[in-house]
């Protein structure tokens, strides 16, 4: 069933003694507002873990399966889009990268039906044989910390060597000297969109949303390592609008929850913060009607 409604939401998140989203280009530094301190996390990791849970609930099953993913080939899926349609003879020949023609547009449809992301995300295919692109109804922000935050470095050792040589350099002391960055603890906030009219235009429906938002709730139980200490998803409050182009702006909505820090003590637990909406806490499975329009519900 297709989308009638316009969402907006806010995603709150924490870290402690973790690393939630290294900056390759930094030596895998956590990512920071060079000019605030505050702590940031980019769109594309929070879309990474939500493609992994629904990878692992549906087991990579349409109309469930996962486009961009670990090792994936995408030329590949485009090609499988064109079999599914019954139009594989139009990826032979050397000028395939050229081909597609009216069928395009079925080959699009097949990637949207079969691919959660894609529907959801949306995607550029036009690599290797064409299967267009696609504007995802669903868009998040980077998430920011709510406060400043610390990047820590500590030094970590291995007790072995990955060579003979490396051994002998040591004679026999196998010790190899490594650096691990952390948070000790930040909350982030991130903002969504959902879009009513481009979800008609992929296939996106209220089954997808669904499962969309519990992939935000538990996306965390799913990804734990070393590297990202202790995360968990502390809120999901969604502003559901009575009409498909919405009934207030996302701004507006979004300036009225707030997150307040307690006291003056250095924060180290979810518990130093207040989040209220329009001055009042609003309970898990709570809702409330915000504005002519609009209602506000926390699902966590």
């Amino acid at each position: 069933m297709s989308l009638n409604h316009r969402y907006d939401f806010v995603l709150l998140f924490d870290v402690k003694d973790g690393n939630p989203n290294g900056d390759p280009d930094a030596g895998n530094l956590p990512r920071l507002d060079a000019e605030t301190g505050h702590g940031l996390v980019t769109d594309v990791c929070i879309k990474r873990k939500v493609r992994n849970y629904v990878g692992i609930v549906h087991g990579e099953q349409p109309p469930y399966e996962i486009y961009v993913k670990e090792k994936a080939i995408l030329n590949r899926q485009h090609e499988r889009a064109y079999e599914g349609i019954g139009k594989k003879d139009l990826l032979k020949g050397d000028d395939k990268k050229r081909k597609g023609g009216d069928a395009v547009d079925e080959a699009r449809q097949w990637m949207c039906r079969n691919f959660f992301d894609v529907r959801t995300f949306g995607a550029v295919m036009s690599t290797g044989v064409n299967c267009g692109q696609v504007r995802g109804p669903v868009q998040l922000t980077f998430a920011r910390s709510v406060s400043p935050v610390v990047a820590l470095e500590h030094s970590i050792t291995r007790m072995a060597v990955a060579t003979e040589a490396e051994a002998e350099k040591q004679s026999g002391d196998n010790r190899t000297m490594g650096r691990k960055f952390t948070i000790p603890y930040g909350l982030y906030r991130a903002h969504g969109f959902v879009s009513a009219h481009l979800a008609r235009q992929t296939g996106f429906g209220e089954a997808d949303l669904d499962l969309f938002f519990k992939s935000l709730e538990s996306m965390f139980e799913e990804d734990r390592s070393a590297a990202r200490g202790e995360m968990a998803t502390r809120g999901l409050y969604v502003f559901k609008h009575d009409s498909e182009l919405g009934n207030a702006p996302a701004h507006a909505l979004f300036d009225r929850l707030t997150v307040l820090r307690q006291g003056e003590e250095v924060v180290r637990a979810f518990g130093a913060y207040s989040v209220l909406f329009d001055g009042n806490e609003v309970a898990v499975g709570q809702s409330v009607a915000v504005s002519p329009g609009v209602t506000m519900s926390r699902r966590c």
